[in-house]
């Protein structure tokens, strides 16, 4: 490609010790006894920022001579025992990663190299892919399993083995320099086996003489790879755990393809441009994460039945029209995604039966994917769900419940419309198109942090008592004919508090009877008026009267 190679000088001695001593804490700078040891460790590093900030890394806080000199003598046997500028940089690496005391917190490390050079990895769903690997330890909740991948990114970041960053939709990132991922890579060539080609512009899979016998996971993500015929499969993949095929156009799986992969775990097709699985598929009694995501062409699936084991299912946006045959037999699935516009219904007794579900979600547009709360009830389990609910009754039924039983929902976003609406925060509630609102009122979890209206005409005021909406931080409440005010007390309110003592956000559109923000009922028909929280930004007020 007609690349140019700049030679990078290193830093001198001064310059190397003062980058050292930044990142491996104050308490090692005040540290006299080290410091003879510290300045030999800095000088194997040989001036390079990258070996000098990540060795740093591994020995930050450490105060035990002991440590230090034991550290000298690894470095040095690392470095005297390869040839060549690359292998010295790679060994010095090496050292930050075998210090890594935690295997599972090692494989964590070695996945981030399943993706593209220089790609930017989002925190949360790297977590996610952790998960579904197994590499963090069981859990009774699957918030637990997320802060725990939290603190292992923590460790990484402050090993210097990832670089911290935000991509330019402002979510937070990590990156692998691109030497680290070198080092990564040499160690995944060999215990464990990986076979990593992702992001080469591949236009069909690597030849079979490449897919050995004792490769445990492969990654072909986005690449250009159309179809996966039958002369280019493996022969026998009986270690393999993983398979990585998201982001390529494929559009035809061979038959047999999966026949001899009896250890997969995880199956990752997500935005391909498949029509159909091969039936082979049912073959994959081990394999516990399914991910379709984005698989636009796909209209249907094989019986799933066989796969017991299976613990994650991913549906959003395939256009599947009925509940798979069988999906009522997956009884361990932790994590269910049905966000499927084409859904014709959800069967009744199915939601039932998978108690052990963390998250649910649906396609919140889709009425015919409308829940009922009695099918919700059994769900003891549930963290994160967005659906929706046809009747203020079955929605007032859900909220009734989740409050009773104190359900653990981290995440939620109920809707009770076809509208969509922002949902910038964790637990949101949307309500548009309501008719009978005046005779039959809605419930708001007490927890709730932003609640949208739209198209209720029928609505005169928002709440009329001080605690349904005191955690809110966002409202918005767009083309209502008829609201008089954004609340409404009675005299024997019984809190004092202001009754959007928490809001940030306040959006009105559309509002033409609209009179005051809050009214309050003083007695014997007379009326005040109340401000909102001098914290509280007006994103709108479009359409208000004068």
């Amino acid at each position: 490609m007609g690349c140019t190679v700049i030679k990078v000088k290193p830093l001198s001695e001064q310059q190397a010790l003062t980058l050292f001593l930044s990142k491996v804490g104050p308490n090692i700078v005040q540290n006299q006894t080290i410091m003879p040891t510290l300045k030999l460790v800095v000088k194997e590093c040989a001036g390079l920022p990258l070996t000098i900030v990540v060795v740093a890394g591994t020995l930050k806080g450490e105060e035990d001579p002991l440590i230090w000199k034991n550290a000298l003598r690894e470095l040095k046997e690392r470095i005297e025992k390869v040839e060549g500028v690359e292998a010295k940089v790679i060994e010095r690496l090496k050292f930050s990663f075998d210090h890594l005391k935690d295997e599972k917190v090692k494989s964590c490390f070695l996945y981030c190299a399943l993706y593209p050079e220089d790609f930017e990895i989002e925190k949360d769903k790297l977590i996610g892919c952790w998960i579904d690997e197994g590499f963090i330890d069981d859990m009774d909740t699957r918030q637990e399993k997320e802060e725990k991948g939290h603190v292992i990114l923590k460790k990484l970041e402050e090993n210097c083995l990832l670089e911290n960053i935000t991509n330019v939709l402002g979510q937070p990132c990590i990156k692998m320099h691109d030497a680290v991922r070198e080092m990564a890579l040499s160690i995944a060539r060999m215990n464990p086996r990986y076979m990593i080609k992702a992001g080469l512009q591949l236009e069909e899979l690597p030849e079979k003489e490449q897919w050995s016998p004792d490769i445990e996971k492969v990654s072909l993500m986005y690449n250009s790879i159309s179809e996966i015929s039958i002369d280019v499969l493996p022969t026998k993949c009986q270690l393999l755990t993983t398979l990585l095929l998201q982001n390529n156009p494929i559009k035809n799986i061979s038959i047999s393809f999966f026949t001899n992969m009896p250890c997969l775990s995880v199956l990752n097709l997500s935005f391909t441009k498949i029509e159909s699985l091969p039936n082979s598929i049912s073959e994959l009694k081990n394999l516990t994460t399914l991910l379709l995501r984005g698989c636009y062409q796909i209209r249907d699936l094989p019986c799933l039945s066989m796969l017991q084991e299976l613990k994650k299912l991913d549906l959003c946006g395939t256009k599947i029209e009925e509940v798979l045959e069988g999906m009522d037999m997956l009884i361990k699935l932790r994590y269910l995604d049905l966000q499927v516009g084409t859904l014709k219904e959800i069967p009744a007794g199915l939601l039932p039966k998978l108690v052990h579900l963390q998250h649910l979600s649906f396609n919140v547009v889709n009425e015919k994917t409308s829940l009922k709360a009695e099918e919700m009830e059994p769900l003891k389990k549930l963290e994160c769900f967005i659906g929706r609910f046809e009747y203020i009754s079955e929605f007032n039924k859900f909220i009734s419940s989740v409050q009773k039983s104190k359900k653990n929902l981290i995440k939620y976003h109920l809707h009770m419309t076809s509208s969509i609406m922002p949902a910038a925060r964790d637990k949101t509630v949307t309500i548009g198109g309501v008719q009978n609102w005046e005779g039959d009122l809605i419930m708001h979890p007490i927890e709730i942090q932003q609640l949208n209206i739209v198209k209720c005409h029928y609505l005169r005021n928002l709440v009329d008592d001080n605690s349904s909406l005191k955690n809110a931080i966002d409202l918005r409440i767009y083309d209502c004919k008829g609201i008089e005010c954004v609340v409404s007390l009675s005299a024997f309110a019984s809190s004092s508090a202001h009754p959007l003592q928490s809001l940030e956000i306040l959006d009105l559109r559309d509002l033409p009877k609209l009179s005051a923000l809050i009214m309050k009922d003083a007695g014997i028909g007379s009326v005040t008026t109340s401000t909102l929280a001098s914290s509280t930004t007006f994103l709108n007020f479009c359409t208000l009267p004068r």
